[in-house]
């Protein structure tokens, strides 16, 4: 890619967040003369103000809201391999100070300057998932660069995200090197777990809640835990291991179940453990019709909240999570709410869970307020980036 790049404009007035430094520009910001109209969705372009200052180079597709995402180099800069490993790098090399095993998230979109880019690692296999057109048009690229950097065994490509739709973009999953990655060993918080990095959610495994779940097990000796949407058994596998003498995991899918029993008997926490085929909300009013309660509850379920327009009924759907997972908390119990809603604020998410706390009759301290693990690092002038919101209250 050359560094004489096609210009975008901002209209008068418009464009504030760019303008104080966050690396989206919105549709309505900018003109959309012919010109514009005509680049191919991914195509490289400069970003300037109605008064020509230069906010250096991103990617443009006309058919998206976020116009333009901005890789925040200078518009003399490049974006080619060269430009991919040094960032790559570069988050690598934060990743080596922050975790002690190669089990991480290793680039983190926007949070590492890369945006439309998340790379899990889980050791020798790396998961790569592609959001945009700007980041499709690189894949190639990506792949080489990580293979210099790190020289996977296996390399797959997850470019299945629902967002790619909004893109324009077509669904597929692309084993790029290797094989497939679908039984992945991974360590974590001391662990052993196991993970579908091909077919599983996702890129197959939830690093963001790694200290989440230590915070939990720190909780748990002698205690009994209910894990609702248990995954594949990143909360109650740990918990075992930690002293729990109880553990029930619930999730809707049997492959994910599948890998939480496998964890459980690797790390010799089986007899603890059990994991039950069902659907959350349904099972946790079965549990609390059954008088059955729980020391430690855990509810981490996924997306209520996938675009603006849902706010409203993804919030109530997390208000009545709260109800139903209060009502199976023990006396003196304690109780896990999470959201990975960006969508949904953060003092949103709090008062939905207070609210659906005190409908089930039930009275509560917030001991705990906190969000992903520093390998998803935020965008300081992108709040959207802080995605992840997990509160933990003391029932009584």
């Amino acid at each position: 890619m050359t560094a004489s790049e096609p210009v975008l404009k901002l209209k008068p007035r418009e464009g504030r967040r760019v303008r104080a430094g966050a690396p989206w520009v919105f549709s309505n910001e900018i003109v959309l003369d012919a010109a514009a109209k005509a680049l191919a969705p991914g195509a490289t372009v400069e970003v300037q103000g109605d008064d020509g200052r230069s906010f250096g180079l991103g990617y443009f597709n006309p058919a998206s809201l976020i116009a333009v995402r901005l890789f925040e180099v200078p518009a003399e800069g490049e974006i080619d391999r060269a430009f991919l490993v040094g960032r790559i790098a570069r988050a690598l090399g934060l990743r080596n100070v922050l975790c002690e095993r190669p089990y991480y998230r290793l680039v983190h979109a926007e949070g590492d300057q890369l945006p439309g880019l998340v790379v899990d690692r889980f050791g020798d296999s790396c998961t790569v998932q592609i959001t945009t057109a700007g980041m499709e048009a690189l894949a190639e690229l990506i792949i080489e660069a990580l293979d210099e950097l790190l020289a996977p065994e296996n390399l797959v490509l997850r470019a299945d995200a629902p967002a790619r739709s909004q893109e324009g973009l077509a669904s597929y999953i692309r084993i790029a090197k290797g094989a497939a990655a679908d039984h992945v060993a991974i360590e974590e918080n001391g662990t052993r777990y196991f993970a579908n990095a091909t077919g599983g959610q996702k890129t197959g495994w939830y690093f963001d809640q790694r200290a989440n779940r230590a915070f939990v097990a720190s909780l748990a000796s002698g205690r009994s835990v209910l894990d609702v949407y248990c995954h594949s058994g990143g909360f109650a596998v740990l918990a075992a291991r930690a002293g729990a003498h109880l553990v029930c995991g619930i999730d809707s899918s049997a492959a994910a179940l599948s890998l939480a029993e496998e964890s459980a008997v690797a790390n010799g926490a089986s007899a603890a453990c059990r994991f039950v085929k069902a659907d959350a909300p349904e099972e946790l009013e079965r549990l609390a019709a059954a008088n059955e309660r729980f020391d430690i509850v855990i509810c981490d379920p996924p997306p209520f909240v996938k675009s603006r327009k849902d706010l409203e009924a993804g919030a109530r759907a997390y208000r009545k999570l709260a109800r139903l997972a209060a009502h199976v908390v023990s006396p003196d119990g304690f109780l896990l709410l999470a959201s990975c809603s960006y969508n949904m604020p953060p003092d949103r998410f709090q008062a939905e869970c207070a609210a659906g706390i005190a409908r089930a009759g039930r009275s509560a301290r917030l001991i705990r307020m906190a969000g992903a693990g520093p390998d998803h690092p935020i965008h300081p002038m992108l709040p959207e980036t802080a995605y992840l919101k997990a509160l933990v209250y003391a029932l009584y």
